[in-house]
């Protein structure tokens, strides 16, 4: 059973919750620290840790099946930690899922899968997952769910246009999407992102 660290208000005080997701190599512990720099004190705070530190083994547009078990078993402990924060009575218009990088693909593939009335998505440098992407994958509406999407406009991993690719799809959805591409090379989380969600999500 893969552990679950938390932050935050514990779930049965707390009226809202976050589900931090980390990235490739990383750990629920790592991304935990970015918590310190969000707006959530009236959040319970959430982060899931990854078999070996990993999501699924191969880049999030590697060919379907080399990613399909281990991709089907990190939505499910998603899913576990949605369902945890659920049954303690915060809804899912209550719930932001966040993630950065794999973890960010990973966040947004679970939103898609499961579109509803988020309380909000946010991708630190990430797309919806798959070699290409297949509408039929992904079912519901997000209502008007605020999602974000930051990277750079030249991410090594992630390719500008999955991002705009992913984006355009989750609008069809009825998700209200804003992306922003910054002018650099760097695989990180920028201060701009961060206001922007603190702005705009955590309000």
């Amino acid at each position: 059973m893969s552990e679950i660290k938390q932050k935050g208000l514990p779930l049965g005080e707390a009226g809202k919750a976050i589900i931090l997701i980390h990235g490739r190599g990383a750990t629920a512990d790592s991304i935990l620290s970015l918590s310190s720099y969000l707006n959530l004190t009236d959040y319970a705070i959430l982060a899931p840790q990854a078999n070996r530190n990993s999501w699924y083994p191969f880049g999030f547009m590697s060919p379907e099946e080399s990613n399909t078990v281990a991709l089907q078993e990190s939505l499910e402990l998603i899913q576990n930690v949605l369902s945890e924060i659920l049954e303690s009575g915060i809804p899912a218009s209550k719930v932001v899922l966040m993630g950065f990088s794999q973890g960010a693909c990973l966040s947004l593939e679970f939103a898609a899968r499961h579109a509803q009335k988020w309380g909000g998505v946010v991708a630190f440098t990430g797309g919806l997952i798959g070699e290409n992407l297949k509408p039929e994958n992904y079912s519901g509406d997000f209502q008007g769910t605020p999602i974000f999407i930051g990277s750079s406009d030249r991410d090594f991993h992630v390719p500008a246009s999955r991002i705009k690719e992913s984006a355009s799809l989750l609008e069809q959805m009825g998700g209200e999407v804003t992306v922003r591409l910054f002018d650099d090379s760097d695989h990180t989380i920028r201060a701009e992102e961060i206001n922007w969600v603190n702005q705009n999500i955590f309000v």
